[in-house]
């Protein structure tokens, strides 16, 4: 009860749950307490454990991304941020997600299998230090969970994320033979944020926002770049960084082709996935975080949602009977 009701809501909340549903009196800090060990419990089999869960599909996707989690000051300290003053104040949880898309709308495009997402995640460095032999931990975390879902054996792989250069570092060096796409989500949010920033909040800025849509969804990546560089957006940083986010990116914006190959190119996903498992729970107002805590309770959370907590109680038990 503990690890379920803590994986969802506050160490607070669960102990009220705790007592309204089953009449139990825990305090907070003996859930929190029960919850990060529970859950350091799950991320140690994780690490442990990599066997392949049920079949593959025809075509698998696999897509990472980022997202800040509020820390403690100790766990900050010294590290540079986004503060004003260039300190920090969160550290990123980096996630994995693995998702089938074999099913198809009335329009013929590929839709999100239902029950098929898988998620991993923890705030560790997608970084190698150049002389090292050894993958970096969230590559080694991105390597397990491909792996037990048959992500390498598809005959169809994608790696969908956005334009952040570790995501793509990861990508090449464990899946080369993977289609690259950059998520089209990310892509468009880019092009409305150029919009506001030479235009402000105007009818002519969301016209020009929809026409670079438009452009970007018919592969015309020439004019979105020629209208990023015109003497109107001359003086936007925002537009400049913008077209410098298009080049090293093209080969993964050609939508068009990815449309023909029945692939997806934005599924909401990757950005549903940063919601649902750090920030509902992790970034709520008033808490702060201590790394270890924090995966614990991303582990706990990524065993819930993916579906796997029955499977560790099952083994769990297994193991003291034994």
């Amino acid at each position: 009860m503990t690890g379920s009701t803590a994986a969802r809501v506050s160490f607070a909340e669960s102990s009220a749950l705790r007592h309204e549903l089953a009449g139990v009196e825990v305090s907070a800090t003996q859930v929190e307490r029960a919850a990060e060990t529970l859950g350091a419990e799950i991320a140690a089999e994780e690490r442990r454990c990599a066997e392949k869960i049920g079949e593959g599909a025809p075509t698998m996707y696999l897509g990472m991304d980022g997202t800040g989690v509020p820390m403690r000051a100790a766990e900050v300290a010294g590290r540079t941020g986004k503060q004003p003053d260039g300190s920090a104040q969160t550290r990123e949880a980096k996630l994995v997600t693995l998702w089938t898309a074999e099913s198809r709308d009335e329009e013929g495009k590929p839709v999100r299998d239902p029950g098929s997402i898988t998620y991993s995640a923890a705030i560790e460095s997608a970084a190698a230090s150049d002389p090292s032999p050894h993958r970096s931990e969230f590559a080694e975390r991105v390597l397990r969970e491909a792996t037990r879902r048959g992500f390498p054996e598809a005959p169809r792989c994608v790696v969908l994320g956005d334009g952040a250069t570790w995501i793509w570092n990861t990508a090449g060096e464990l899946f080369p033979q993977a289609i690259q796409i950059l998520d089209r989500f990310h892509a468009k949010e880019a092009l409305h944020r150029s919009a506001q920033s030479i235009f402000g909040a105007t009818r002519e800025g969301k016209q020009w926002a929809a026409t670079r849509c438009v452009e970007l969804d018919d592969g015309n990546l020439h004019a979105i770049v020629h209208a990023l560089r015109s003497p109107a957006a001359a003086s936007s940083a925002e537009a400049a960084k913008c077209a410098m986010y298009i080049f090293p990116n093209r080969a993964r914006m050609r939508y068009p082709k990815f449309h023909a190959l029945g692939l997806c190119t934005s599924t909401g996903v990757l950005e549903a996935g940063c919601k649902v498992v750090i920030g509902t729970r992790l970034k709520r107002a008033g808490m702060h975080w201590t790394v270890n805590g924090a995966n614990a309770i991303i582990a706990l959370r990524c065993s819930k949602l993916s579906g796997r907590f029955e499977d560790f109680w099952e083994r769990r038990s297994d193991r003291a009977a034994a």
